[in-house]
C-alpha cells in the first residue's frame, strides 16, 4: 500500500448525522501532513495523515486522521467507517 504524501488527494469519510439528516460521504481531501512514519511502530502501517477536507459547505482541517481500508459488504458495496480516510477508488 502506497504512503500518503502532502499534496495527495485521497477520500475522507464523512461521520453523517445521529438523525440521518445527512449521511455518511465520501468526501475530497488533500493530504496536509503525514506524522512522522519512523516512529510509534508504525512500520508496515498506513500512517494517519493530517487533512483538508473539501465539503459542498466549506473546507474543514481535521488532524490525525486514521486510514481504513474499504470492505465490501454482502451487496458488493464498500463499507466505509466515518472519521477515516483512504485511497479514491479506481473508475474503469
Amino acid at each position: 500500500m502506497a504512503t500518503p504524501s502532502v499534496g495527495r488527494v485521497v477520500h475522507y469519510v464523512s461521520y453523517g448525522t445521529p438523525g440521518g439528516e445527512y449521511t455518511s460521504q465520501c468526501r475530497a481531501a488533500i493530504v496536509t501532513a503525514v506524522p512522522d512514519i519512523l516512529t510509534g511502530g508504525l512500520y508496515g502501517k498506513v500512517p494517519d495523515a493530517h487533512l483538508c477536507v473539501l465539503n459542498p459547505e466549506g473546507f474543514f482541517f481535521n488532524k490525525n486522521v486514521p486510514y481504513d481500508e474499504p470492505q465490501l459488504d454482502e451487496h458488493g458495496h464498500p463499507g466505509l467507517r466515518g472519521g477515516t480516510w483512504h485511497w479514491p477508488e479506481r473508475i474503469e
